[in-house]
């Protein structure tokens, strides 16, 4: 697994690599038994429509599909539930094949400036390294 971050104001870009194929890390992103799986077994919701809501981590981060192209693309608006009423940032997953694995390139957008760090590190402790487990 490689990872580049870069944050920029309120905006996050991280690069990682997983060895397997984009359809896998899609499923495990919208498959709501398949995330809790991966991450440890926390509740989770989600919508396999665009326009559907999601719930995850015990209801700590919720919001609503906006696009969903299986294999390729998943954008939300996304939101940690502390934050206050009505606050959503737009998270979007772009999964490219590369070799035998996927290259997923996150952009989070529009949250709350005191959240980069936290956000930041969020990614990779409750994102990708519970995926890099998972798939290892």
């Amino acid at each position: 697994m490689t990872t580049v971050t870069c944050k920029c104001g309120s905006t996050i870009q991280q690069e990682v690599v997983f060895p397997v194929s984009p359809s896998r890390i899609y499923e495990a992103l919208t498959d709501a038994t398949l995330f809790s799986e991966v991450m440890g077994g926390s509740p989770t919701e989600t919508s396999t429509e665009s326009s559907g809501t999601f719930s995850c981590f015990g209801g700590m981060v919720v919001g609503k599909n906006i696009e969903l192209r299986p294999n390729k693309r998943i954008i939300q608006a996304w939101r940690i539930k502390d934050w206050e009423e009505g606050v959503y940032s737009l998270v979007k997953f772009e999964l490219e094949e590369q070799g035998e694995g996927t290259r997923l390139t996150l952009s989070h957008t529009g949250f709350p400036e005191d959240q980069s760090e936290h956000l930041s590190k969020g990614w990779h402790i409750n994102y990708w390294e519970p995926l890099k487990k998972f798939f290892a």
